[in-house]
Formats: C-alpha cells, structure tokens, sequence
C-alpha cells in the first residue's frame, strides 16, 4: 500500500528521466530448466528462462501506475549505431554477433540465447543507455534511468556472458569520458559481479568501478574473472576496480555497512564528476538466481547514499542503468524502493509487502572489515582513507 504521508510534487531537479522502448521486449529467452533452453522431456511445465519480459513489464507499469508516476518523465529510446559499439566492443565480436544474428540465432554461452529479434533489442538496449547519458551530459536533466534490457554489465569487449550482449553501462560510461567528464564512478549492485564493466576499464584511472556481489567466483571460459578483492586493476587502472564479495545471507544491514565503510570512502576520494548506479534486483532476499536478502528498505538507502554522493560530487549527475532482478514481483517493488531513495522522498511511499526475513549482520561484517584492511593497505588512493 502507498504510503499516507503527503509528498509534496517534484522540483525540475528532482525528477528522474526515464527512457525505455517497447522493442526491448521482443528479446525472446525461451523456456527450459532455468536459463538452459533444455526440456528433458518429464517436465509439464517449463519455466521462462529467468531474464524474460515480464520481469521489465513490472517494472514499466510500477514506475507509470505506482505512486512514484509523479516523478517519473518518459523518454523514447533508440538503438545504437553500429559504430557507436566500437568505443567499448572490438569489431570482431561485434561481427559475431551480427552474423549470429543473420544466422537465425545462437547460444553464445551458457544460459546467453541470440535469437531472431535479440539483435534489436540488444541495439536498443545500447542506445537507449547512450542517450540517457547523453540527457544528462547535454544539461536537460541530473538524474537519468535507462530500463533496459538485455542486460549489459557481464559483456566484456570481446564477449558475450550471462543475458548480455553489450555493455549498455560501459558504453554510456566511455560517453561521458568522451563528453568532457573526467572521473567517473560506477557502482554496480547486481548480485553477480560486473566483470564486463570491469574488465572495460580495467586499465583506467579515470573509471573507479566498485562491485558488490555474492561472492560466486567465476563460471567457466565467458566470465573467467572471479570478482575477489585481488582483481584490483592494472598498469595505470591498479586500485581503481574494487571488488567486495559478500558471503550468502547479506542483508540490508550488511549492504548498509559495506557503502558506509567502503564505497562512500572510495567515492571521497576519488571525487567523480560523473556517477553510475547499476542496479539490479536479484540482490533480494527471494530472487531465484542470488542468495542475497536485500529488502525494499535496502534499496532504498542505497538510493539515499548514492544520491547524496552525486550531490556533493558531481554536481547532482547520476545515470541508473537496469541489470538483473528475476523475481517478477518484487524486483518491481526494489526499483520503485531504490528510485525512492534516490529521489530522497521524506517518507516510503511504498510498503515492503513481503519482506520477512531476519539478519544476522555479524559475519558480513567481519567480511567488510577484513576487505577494508586489505584495501587500506594496498589500494595507493584509499592508504589515507
């Protein structure tokens, strides 16, 4: 239920600028065993392959019927050019998916279908990020939303890997480097780790790219980058990629304590002009494919903190770009909960309607501390923080 506290109309600056195209959901997934495409043949029922449709529709229709509309101003999106994926992705691999696509199709990778109408989807889903940034660069508005999907931040420059395509995410992150910013942060929240943001950046102190995930290590040959506190970096990039895996359980408390005690340090130091929120809810406590207990309430105060940290930094500028999140429900209400928080509402205007599980902070905890003794340590930006 909406909450009853009035909430007074939104100011030009506290508006958030989404852009979304219907084309995106013609990105057919299928049906099997999970994200495997497979029918073993006894089964009567097959499940749609968790990154399906209806898991962005709820997302669509929260944000146009649910009680943040109010705040919310629509914008069409459109997909990239061709030559627009090339400051992120290498022309082979671009060619390899376009043949894919000729082709009729295929599975790049385990659970990562290209199937007749993927191709467009995936250029819209490019293009839309690009042009959110490029609303934000161009002055028209601080806060952009790009709902987009297939998700992005698995791709690596010349790779495919779990549901994604391209880099929506890094590409609009080497727009604004290319538009005059000169730092940029991405904070990544998806329960898996962003490699392919990483792995974009990784050589570059002008992107400090900060994941929070499950700590799930890597899957085979697509994603072989673990996502540990080692993979710091490297040559000028060293430092500039910091990784906090959490073990199973973590909870809203336990996120709370991480942005408290390492992300808000880092983003102090580095003092971005340019901030990245990647978000996906399948950091919750009841999505299928990540062993977080995030709540609403989570997600809302790490909207409140990322948005205080754009405020102070750069000059109120923050792209939020939509990854995963696969339970079709609730992953609705933790967007609506997060953009809650960035638009730093006075009270939820929201309730949690399913949130029950309990928290035992006490071994996060000691995982954060750890990891920031680590960082502190060998981290050369952080040693003063």
């Amino acid at each position: 239920m909406a909450s009853s506290a009035s909430q007074s109309l939104p100011s030009k600056n506290n508006l958030i600028h989404v852009f979304w195209d219907e084309g995106m959901l013609k990105h057919d997934t299928g049906r099997g065993v999970f994200d495997t495409g497979m029918d073993p043949g006894f089964l009567d029922v097959l499940e749609k392959h968790p990154e399906n449709s209806d898991r962005v529709k709820n997302m669509l229709s929260i944000l146009k019927r649910g009680p943040i509309s109010p705040f919310i101003s629509w914008h069409h999106g459109r997909p990239a050019h061709i030559s627009e994926l090339l400051s992120f992705h290498t022309q082979e691999y671009v060619n390899e998916l376009i043949e894919a696509d000729r082709n009729g199709g295929k599975e790049l990778c385990g659970g990562t279908f290209l199937n007749p109408g993927s191709w467009h989807a995936a250029l819209l889903a490019a293009g839309t990020t690009l042009s959110a940034m490029k609303h934000i660069i161009d002055g028209h508005g601080n806060i952009a939303y790009a709902l987009v999907r297939p998700p992005g931040h698995h791709a690596q420059p010349t790779q495919a890997d779990g549901y994604c395509f391209l880099n929506n995410a890094g590409l609009a992150v080497q727009l604004a480097l290319d538009g005059g910013c000169r730092k940029v942060v991405v904070l990544d929240i998806d329960v898996h780790y962003g490699n392919g943001t990483a792995e974009g950046f990784y050589h570059s102190d002008k992107v400090l790219t900060i994941s929070l995930h499950m700590n799930h290590g890597s899957w085979g040959p697509s994603h072989p980058q673990g996502g540990t506190i080692e993979e710091l970096g490297e040559g000028e990039g060293f430092g500039y990629n910091l990784n906090i895996p959490f073990p199973n359980g973590t909870g809203d408390k336990g996120y709370g304590y991480a942005m408290q005690h390492l992300v808000v340090p880092a983003i102090e130091k580095f003092e971005p002009d340019m901030m990245v929120l990647v978000v996906g809810q399948d950091s919750s406590a009841f999505d299928p494919n990540g062993r977080q207990c995030l709540t609403m309430e989570g997600y809302r105060e790490i909207g409140q903190t990322i948005r205080g940290m754009a405020n102070k930094y750069s000059n109120g500028r923050l792209l939020i770009v939509q990854e995963g999140g696969y339970h079709v429900t609730y992953s609705a209400y933790c967007l609506h909960a997060t953009l809650e928080g960035v638009l730093n509402v006075s009270d939820p205007l929201l309730s949690d309607p399913i949130a029950y599980y309990p928290e035992d902070e006490s071994f996060p905890t000691k995982v954060i501390d750890a990891i920031k003794k680590y960082q502190r340590e060998v981290v050369p930006f952080l040693r003063d923080a």
